[in-house]
């Protein structure tokens, strides 16, 4: 099951840094919320999750640790959170550029670079 587990999370974790390196901001932002949830997935398995067990050290043999799971709810939240806010960050920079690429030049900017740098050189002779 733990080897299930770590191929899960390692999966979401290289799906995630795949999406966010690429150069359109849906697929940043899909990147973005796969780590999240590779993280999230992460914490909850440091927890040592037990079926019944109370999470009150001392009152029986075993026992579960809440951290872990106070710390994935509220992270959660917080990427929610972050995830609505970046939708409506790139929605408003593809309305005013008209452009989605993230790394902010727009359409006309990138075929200018690409035309100056495909000029042969002069030679100089040295």
């Amino acid at each position: 099951m733990e080897l299930a587990f770590a191929l899960i999370i390692g999966s979401l974790t290289f799906a995630g840094v795949y999406l966010v390196l690429r150069a359109r901001t849906f697929p940043v932002v899909v990147g973005l919320t796969l780590l999240s949830y590779g993280v999230n997935l992460f914490l909850f398995s440091t927890g040592r999750l037990m079926s019944g067990a109370q999470p009150i050290i001392g009152s029986t043999d075993t026992y579960s640790d809440p951290l872990p799971q106070a710390l994935v709810l509220t992270a959660i939240v917080i990427g929610f959170a972050m995830t609505a806010f970046v939708v409506v960050l790139s929605l408003r920079t593809r309305a005013d550029t008209g452009d989605d690429h993230v790394d902010g030049t727009s359409e006309t900017e990138r075929t200018q670079d690409q035309s100056t740098t495909d000029l042969p050189r002069e030679e100089t002779g040295q």
